[in-house]
């Protein structure tokens, strides 16, 4: 793993830390070949013209994809998680689900240009 990324996860708190840990994890499972570098100084993961970014903020973490049409499906099954134009917002008391998130994982690795973008 980068060492600023590892320290990136260790600078937050212990729940925060687990819970970046965790979708960082998946992603170098679905994508071990993951370019994995700090990005506008969070971790960024590369694959291809595909990427997705994780970000701790104030009240959530953030898994980025730029895009909305990455995070679409992900948004009707899960109404009461925040999300952006491209982007998940996970407050702490958020459950995580894994499976939808890896579908918004690999919609962004492998399908990064939008046929019909927001």
């Amino acid at each position: 793993m980068n060492t600023d990324v590892e320290d990136y996860i260790k600078a937050v708190t212990p729940k925060r830390s687990e819970r970046l840990n965790s979708i960082h994890s998946l992603i170098l499972r679905l994508y071990p070949q993951a370019i994995v570098d700090m990005k506008y100084k969070m971790p960024t993961y590369t694959v291809g013209d595909g990427w997705v970014a994780l970000a701790n903020q104030k009240n959530y973490i953030s898994l980025y994809t730029c895009s909305y049409h990455h995070i679409a499906s992900f948004k009707i099954k899960n109404p009461r998680i925040r999300t952006g134009k491209g982007c998940i917002n996970f407050k702490d008391s958020d459950d995580l689900p894994i499976r939808d998130i890896e579908r918004v994982i690999k919609h962004a690795i492998e399908q990064p240009k939008p046929n019909n973008s927001r």
